[in-house]
């Protein structure tokens, strides 16, 4: 079972992950911030995998390191329940028409750790979660997973409507990516670290 548990504490955070691959898609998410809530169950439920997050922030400062962390701790439990990699797809891609907006994400499971990030949002905030946090979290999550992602809002205006595509086109193209098709090394060099 490709299932791990982690938990990650600093004088800032206290945050526990539960997260199984082969799920059905079942969340139960509590980080504080109602709207980011929303956005991982998007993430859970477009990816088919079951994500368990509690998380405890010093929100009274700001969102940036409850936010963070979790990025941090689910993309580390993503790369834990990997292993090898072997049999994985390996690469991911989907694009997502939510109302006005058009949003891609493409992924490689690779090991090499990078984020293309291109979209514009018109306010600072929803609800209770800044918009320059899902950037902030998609590239904590990318660092730790050990993958290459690209994410690209082609066009929109509801800033809702941006953050919900991203999140949703994410778990879309995890969900293509981490299938399990075979029992080799998706990579020519026979290794992905």
């Amino acid at each position: 079972m490709r299932a791990v548990k982690l938990e990650r504490e600093t004088k800032e955070t206290r945050v526990e992950c539960e997260l199984n691959l082969d799920g059905e898609g079942k969340s139960a998410v509590d980080t504080g911030i109602g709207f980011f809530n929303h956005m991982l169950e998007l993430l859970a439920f477009h990816s088919g995998m079951n994500l368990y997050i509690d998380a405890n922030g010093d929100l009274d400062v700001d969102d940036h390191h409850t936010i963070e962390d979790c990025g941090i701790l689910i993309g580390q439990a993503l790369r834990k329940a990997l292993g090898s990699r072997a049999g994985i797809a390996r690469y991911g891609s989907f694009t997502l028409p939510m109302d006005e907006v058009l949003a891609s994400v493409n992924l490689d499971i690779s090991g090499r750790p990078y984020l293309v990030f291109n979209c514009e949002f018109q306010r600072d905030q929803i609800g209770m979660m800044a918009t320059e946090m899902v950037e902030e979290f998609m590239r904590a999550f990318a660092v730790n997973a050990g993958i290459t992602l690209h994410v690209n809002v082609h066009y929109g205006k509801n800033d809702h409507h941006k953050a919900e595509a991203i999140f949703k086109a994410l778990g879309r193209a995890l969900k293509e990516a981490v299938r399990v098709s075979g029992d080799q090394i998706p990579s020519s060099k026979g290794m992905l670290e």
